[in-house]
């Protein structure tokens, strides 16, 4: 039977991401390396500013019609539009 190496309680240790502020790299250069990338996120989204507009002007649209349509679920289910439309499909019937 082959015998299988002992596993370890502990995952293997990940490798240290390399961090932006080292003793070695002067202040100048840190500096131009945030503002490169502040820089890069003001243009990307100056470039598309209204990105995810479409779906709240949906949304919008879709309450203002669901509204709407309860307005005139309401409006037809009373009494005196009940009545105004039975007499005007009566009249087209007996029209001749």
């Amino acid at each position: 039977m082959l015998a299988l190496p002992a596993r370890s309680p502990h995952p293997p240790a990940l490798p240290a991401a390399p961090s932006l502020k080292t003793e070695t790299e002067p202040l100048r250069s840190r500096l131009e390396r945030r503002m490169c990338l502040l820089d890069s996120q003001i243009r990307m989204f100056m470039e598309h500013p209204e990105e995810g507009a479409a779906t709240a002007e949906y949304a919008v649209v879709l309450i203002a019609a669901t509204g709407f349509a309860a307005l005139l679920v309401a409006i037809l289910k009373s009494d005196a539009v009940k009545t105004l439309l039975l007499n005007i499909v009566k009249k087209a019937l007996n029209v001749g």
